[in-house]
């Protein structure tokens, strides 16, 4: 009981974190005509949405568990699949992104997603929606490097190119962590039928 509402207590944490820099991270990455910042900040409605489906998901047998999980994942691969046709948009119709912008918000997301896998490593050894909020955390952290890299390429470069390709691998990021979702959360119910 007491490891379900901890787990509870963590995801509404999560959930809040994520929901709160999905707002930040649109608004300023539409101001600094930023792919990256527009592809992390749906990477974070994403987990938002898996941490709201996992919160849902405490408690409940196996199989809700792998279902909820495996909704989420496709959710997250819907949303990469999404950004990906923003970054080609933008490659063919233009963009300027602001550097420093790019920047400070990538290094705030960082703070957050390193906030956030503090909490859930505490819980990525539990159930299949515990695994896939540590996957979403992981990804993060490496997508909210890849931004800061990209706004700093963009200044020395005088290019938008490094923000179009971070805003790519950002996608891939997160259709491959969609995939990984997807494909552990039918283990599991595949494990519950063998039974």
């Amino acid at each position: 009981m007491e490891e379900k509402r901890m787990e509870r207590k963590t995801l509404v944490a999560l959930l809040s974190i994520n929901a709160f820099m999905f707002f930040l991270e649109l608004v300023l990455g539409l101001i600094a005509e930023s792919t990256g910042l527009l592809a992390d900040s749906l990477d974070m409605l994403a987990d938002a949405f898996v941490y709201g489906v996992s919160l849902y998901a405490v408690g409940k047998a196996v199989a809700k568990k792998a279902s909820a999980a495996r909704i989420s994942g496709y959710l997250q691969i819907l949303l990469g699949v999404g950004v990906l046709f923003e970054v080609l948009r933008r490659l063919f119709f233009g963009s300027e992104p602001q550097s420093t912008l790019i920047v400070v918000v990538g290094i705030v997301a960082l703070l957050a997603n390193i906030v956030c896998l503090g909490l859930i490593s505490k819980h990525r050894s539990g159930g299949v929606h515990m695994r896939a909020s540590w996957i979403f955390s992981v990804n993060d952290v490496l997508a909210n490097l890849g931004v800061i890299l990209s706004g700093a390429l963009v200044a020395i470069l005088g290019s938008r190119y490094p923000d179009l390709l971070i805003g790519m691998i950002i996608s891939a990021l997160v259709v491959r962590g969609g995939i990984q979702i997807v494909r552990e959360a039918r283990e599991a119910e595949k494990s519950v039928q063998d039974r």
